[in-house]
């Protein structure tokens, strides 16, 4: 049975997105998860996150053609550019204390080269609904998630994590179709306000669009992912707001949010609407706060928050907002999981 992917998506950048994949991922594995990140964004802010500066170095210096798995994303896929066969992942292992790697936490690496890929997954699109062998279209469109599944039965995970740049190209439309399980990341302002107006539509039209490609190839030569990107629930990044943004500014715009998810996310114009977040049970799963203080620390001791020690500076009333931090992202991965699971029994 397929690992649950879930991928954290929305076209308006600049929302805290990665920060969240990174700090759920190693919440998910403190609650006991076996837990495969995969950095899908062309950018690699992910990876950056997880690895330091000779690890990427590393990484993204070292490719050998006659290496039978890839150590990014790219390597994995970049056969499929020319007439060869994607490469299985290397699973690279993050640290959590000096020679310490959790056995439960691995990382499919991003690559910058991966915008390479763009091009050659535009031009399978139109071919995976042709007559001919499709052998090869499917093959190249349903890499991400081929690369990811095998990654998760190397390491025996539990779910996939996944983080992806904030655009509606090709890479993520791949993405997309490995995609179980959508969370979509907000701030409080109009950009994230349009980025929902087009987002909804978008994943409605990609679900279709897999679905008609699906049904073309009814005697697939491998499994093929159902592509069902459901959304479970928003979740609003209260860093996002500006010291010097009135309150009355930030009010306004978060709190046509849940309207705008339902309408835009989930086709729902029948209302009534909740009036705020807070009110929104059934979609909104949290909102995260911005623990300023905390990131740079976080940053150059190279964890979560919420693993900051005493030794790290977290001490006084950053500690407190440490602990803080680790009893909201507890709050918010046991919510997804139970969306997950919830979502597991009706399908």
């Amino acid at each position: 049975m397929p690992v649950p992917v879930l991928t954290f998506f929305n076209n308006k950048g600049g929302v805290g997105k990665t920060s969240l994949v990174y700090h759920l991922a190693w919440m998910l594995y403190d609650m006991g998860h076996r837990v495969l990140a995969c950095d899908l964004d062309p950018q690699a802010n992910l990876t950056a996150a997880f690895l330091n500066e000779g690890r990427l170095e590393g990484l993204w210096d070292e490719s050998d053609a006659a290496c039978p798995s890839g150590n990014t994303i790219f390597e994995c896929v970049k056969p499929l550019m020319q007439v060869g066969d994607l490469k299985l992942p290397h699973l690279q292992a993050v640290v959590l204390q000096p020679d310490l790697f959790p056995p439960d936490l691995r990382l499919i690496p991003g690559d910058l080269a991966l915008a390479e890929f763009e091009d050659t997954l535009s031009a399978e699109w139109p071919n995976a609904l042709g007559s001919g062998d499709l052998y090869r279209p499917f093959r190249i469109l349903t890499a991400f998630s081929t690369i990811m599944q095998e990654g998760a039965a190397k390491m025996n995970a539990s779910i996939i994590l996944a983080d992806v740049g904030p655009n509606l190209g090709a890479i993520n439309r791949s993405a997309l179709i490995a995609t179980d399980y959508v969370v979509v990341p907000l701030g409080a302002d109009l950009f994230s306000l349009r980025g929902l107006r087009n987002l909804g539509p978008t994943l409605r039209r990609w679900r279709q669009d897999w679905k008609s490609r699906h049904n073309n190839w009814s005697t697939p030569d491998f499994p093929l992912p159902q592509g069902n990107m459901q959304p479970i629930g928003y979740v609003m990044q209260q860093h996002s707001v500006r010291l010097n943004r009135p309150v009355v500014a930030y009010d306004k715009w978060v709190n046509r949010m849940p309207e705008e998810y339902a309408r835009n996310l989930l086709d729902d114009n029948d209302g009534p609407y909740p009036e705020t977040p807070e009110q929104d049970e059934k979609h909104a799963l949290a909102t995260v706060k911005h623990y300023r203080s905390l990131v740079p620390m976080a940053q150059e001791a190279r964890k979560p928050i919420f693993h900051l020690t005493p030794a790290d500076g977290a001490i006084g009333a950053h500690a407190a907002a440490a602990n803080t931090a680790s009893n909201d992202f507890k709050a918010l991965a046991e919510k997804i999981i139970a969306r997950i699971k919830r979502g597991e029994m009706h399908q």
